[in-house]
């Protein structure tokens, strides 16, 4: 792997400005901003783009705000443009221009090529910090009971769960307790009533394989102890009238924790420490949104709402083992980030979102990605057997084979049908091939900087708007099947020598046909000889 110093950012323009127009220079392209915008990404001369980074719109009715996800004021362009700023900007791509208004924005430059602008962008603005995830979480599949069973998981549930992934034949792995494991939510000890004995219950999944996570947020019940304690000391968010906030999000009305507060950090840590004395390995920080947090809150020390979604992902940074689906920068940390929930369907919001969107982490600087549960992450979609898509489902599992983390919460053995569960063990067995590249990509990010998943215009110019392709690493070049029914697959073959599984060889540039029948995942190994610059 690449160990070299990164090329050096140098002045582009003139930094710290309030406002900066930008004309595109010849074949650029940008990435950047928010991993949801990540399908209409890179942005260019024909592209009319326009994001706010800052405070999201507040809708009265919760159910129509927007979702968030990673995000970050950091633009880099295929010509190795950067334009960042420590605080929320607002940009737009139309006629040819890049617009950008904010703060302190500062316009950087490093050589010529995605590549050297992102290295460059990573070592100055968020530097690798020199350490990973836990590595089991890379090394084998993870497995979320959310779909299984939704808000109703208890001690005779999650051990079944587990029981039924190793009858199926699939591999043990970390295993995440989701929402409702706990009384309340703030109150992070088990319901003893659905789990009498939490320590013989960790010993027993680890016994079998499978490390412990559990689902927490940074939300307090109402009408709870722990919110009657925490509002006496003065620990939770407050609205501009300064009375306790209580918020609406998807499991209804609750206070937010001040995460701003050194006091209130250390009353959660607590709780979560505690639990992991008993032997949990970490945990799954959800929530966390931009959305939950006002310009006008009054809080323990001055904050944007973007602030307070980053103090909640630099909890993260205590436990190895830990998952983020929201979060503001922190590129660089060793936080797994897992794409929003994904529905299962075909098109640009399910299924061809999963490469864009996971390329876009990994360009701000986000290289421990996981393309939300096999099959989607929105509850109720894979039922049972007649619900499931069981093609879908194969193709998902696919793309997830051979991404940093590979998440499962639906068992494949209860929504398969023999043929497509063995389709989905191939793509495990296609993993298994390639995770010593997977996890020496891994071991390279935290030291480097640089995305596991790549672009393809990262390696290679002239393919800047091909985006259902991914280089994992500079040498192999995946091209996952994303249409239904499919029999063929076209890739684009950059120049030199490649070779596919099968041995056959081809020489780029050139666009080939692939056929394609339930279990394949298209791939090209480039010959050595013409190794990518490294």
């Amino acid at each position: 792997m690449d160990r070299t110093p990164a090329p050096l950012l140098t002045d582009a323009d003139t930094p710290d400005r309030s406002s900066l127009s930008l004309e595109l220079e010849p074949g650029e392209f940008w990435w950047g901003g928010t991993v949801k915008d990540g399908v209409q990404m890179p942005f260019g001369a024909t592209s009319t783009h326009r994001r706010d980074l800052g405070v999201p719109q507040h809708d009265p009715e919760w159910d129509s705000a927007e979702d968030s996800s990673q995000a970050a004021p950091v633009l880099v362009s295929t010509r190795g443009r950067v334009v960042s700023s420590p605080h929320p900007f607002a940009f737009s791509v139309a006629d040819g221009r890049l617009d950008v208004d904010g703060r302190d924005l500062t316009v950087l430059r490093s050589g010529t090529s995605l590549r050297e602008g992102y290295r460059a962008a990573s070592a100055q603005l968020f530097p690798p910090a020199g350490r990973t995830p836990a590595r089991r979480l890379f090394a084998s599949p993870q497995y979320n009971t959310w779909i299984e069973t939704p808000l109703t998981p208890s001690e005779e549930s999650v051990l079944a769960y587990a029981r039924r992934i190793l009858d199926a034949g699939l591999e043990p792995g970390t295993l995440f307790i989701d929402d409702n494991w706990a009384p309340d939510f703030g109150t992070w000890r088990f319901d003893l009533a659905r789990f009498p004995d939490p320590e013989r219950l960790i010993s027993t999944l680890a016994d079998w394989g499978f490390p412990v996570m559990l689902w927490v947020v940074p939300f307090i019940s109402p009408d709870s102890a722990a919110f009657r304690d925490c509002e006496r000391d003065g620990l939770l968010v407050r609205n501009a009238d300064g009375r306790t906030a209580i918020r609406r999000w998807w499991n209804g009305f609750s206070a937010l924790l001040d995460l701003s507060n050194p006091t209130a950090v250390a009353w959660l840590t607590d709780q979560f420490d505690a639990l992991v004395d008993i032997g949990v390995a970490g945990f799954k920080f959800d929530a966390g949104d931009v959305r939950d947090y006002f310009s006008d809150d009054r809080i323990a020390q001055p904050c944007e709402p973007v602030d307070m979604s980053e103090r909640w992902a630099r909890l993260g940074l205590r436990y190895e083992y830990n998952e983020y689906r929201a979060c503001w920068r922190m590129g660089g940390q060793p936080l797994g980030q897992r794409l929003r929930d994904k529905p299962p369907t075909w098109d640009d919001a399910g299924l061809g979102s999963l490469v864009p969107e996971m390329l876009a982490q990994g360009l701000m600087g986000h290289p421990y990605v996981c393309p939300d549960m096999v099959g989607g992450g929105e509850v109720g979609a894979m039922g049972g057997r007649d619900a499931a898509d069981q093609e879908f489902f194969v193709r998902y599992a696919q793309i997830a084979a051979l991404s940093p983390m590979i998440q499962f919460s639906v068992n494949p053995a209860r929504a398969l049908d023999g043929q497509h569960l063995a389709a989905v063990k191939d793509a495990l067995a296609i993993r298994t091939e390639h995770l010593p590249l997977i996890l020496s990509l891994v071991d390279d990010a935290a030291l480097t900087g640089e995305p596991v998943l790549r672009p393809m215009s990262y390696h290679e110019e002239g393919y800047e708007t091909v985006t259902d392709h991914f280089f994992l690493g500079p040498d192999l070049l995946v091209a996952p099947v994303v249409e239904r029914g499919a029999t063929a697959r076209t890739m684009h073959v950059p120049p030199g020598s490649w070779s596919a599984p099968d041995g056959t060889t081809y020489e780029g540039p050139a666009t080939i046909e692939v056929p394609v029948d339930l279990t394949t995942l298209p791939r090209l190994s480039r010959a050595t000889s013409g190794a990518a610059p490294r």
